[in-house]
């Protein structure tokens, strides 16, 4: 039976506790420091490197962060091992050492990203994950990557992302497919992780009528994560310290 309880009762930070104010950056070894200072489980994101390393980091490319025009999935860990986030004298390190790192302080929750090969990513997560004796969930926007999980290791917490997709370049049918769960008969999902912009809505509780744990994310303000935990489970918070 898997325990579920961690996504309901922990506060869950995004990308770590960062602050951009004060150059506490996302998905750093210092924002995941603050997340563990007040004992916050950590909300985390993943991409695969053509080498088949798995990263700790958010958008597909290193423009956002450090200024190059550089894509992960088609770089070497041997490229990026020295890159340094623009601004601070922070390096961009691999999950494995971030589980190390973290070593069951806090949960986890691990958003793998839809970026590069995607059977390859969920491979290598999954191995580094077996020898990782401590709490944690993955989730992620992409139905087949929520299905491989499901099908190569079923005793994973596994979450399915989604939102109505308003402002994104998916196409209308794609759009209506991700915002109605579609998939869901296929990759069973133990939880859901749904945009809070889009909520409540008809589609999520229809999942918790089925006793799937709602989820939610980004919750900005207190009032934000009050809403969301009146309706469902929990949220996703940044940008401030929740009660």
């Amino acid at each position: 039976m898997k325990d579920l309880s961690f996504l309901k009762n922990y506060h869950i930070c995004h990308r770590g506790l960062h602050d951009e104010n004060n150059n506490i950056i996302e998905n750093t070894l210092t924002s995941f420091d603050k997340a563990l200072e007040k004992n916050y489980a950590i909300e985390l994101d993943t991409n695969i490197l053509s080498c088949g390393t798995v990263v700790v980091f958010h958008d597909r490319n290193l423009k956002r962060l450090v200024g190059r025009e550089d894509i992960l999935k088609d770089i070497t860990y041997e490229e990026l091992k020295d890159v340094v986030i623009k601004g601070t004298n922070e390096t961009i390190h691999t999950l494995e050492y971030v589980l190390n790192y973290i070593n069951g302080r806090v949960p986890l929750l691990i958003e793998l990203k839809p970026f590069g090969d995607k059977k390859r990513h969920v491979k290598e997560v999954i191995r580094l994950l077996s020898k990782y004796p401590h709490v944690y969930a993955i989730h992620s926007f992409n139905p087949y990557i929520v299905y491989q999980f499901k099908k190569l290791a079923p005793w994973i917490i596994r979450g399915q992302i989604t939102e109505y997709f308003k402002n994104d370049s998916l196409n209308p049918i794609a759009k209506q497919l991700m915002k109605r769960m579609t998939f869901n008969f296929l990759s069973k999902p133990d939880f859901i992780t749904y945009g809070i912009d889009d909520l409540p809505n008809k589609y999520v509780n229809k999942a918790k009528k089925k006793n799937l744990v709602i989820l939610s994310y980004v919750a900005k303000t207190q009032a934000q994560l009050d809403f969301v935990k009146s309706h469902y489970d929990n949220a996703v918070f940044e940008s401030f310290t929740p009660n």
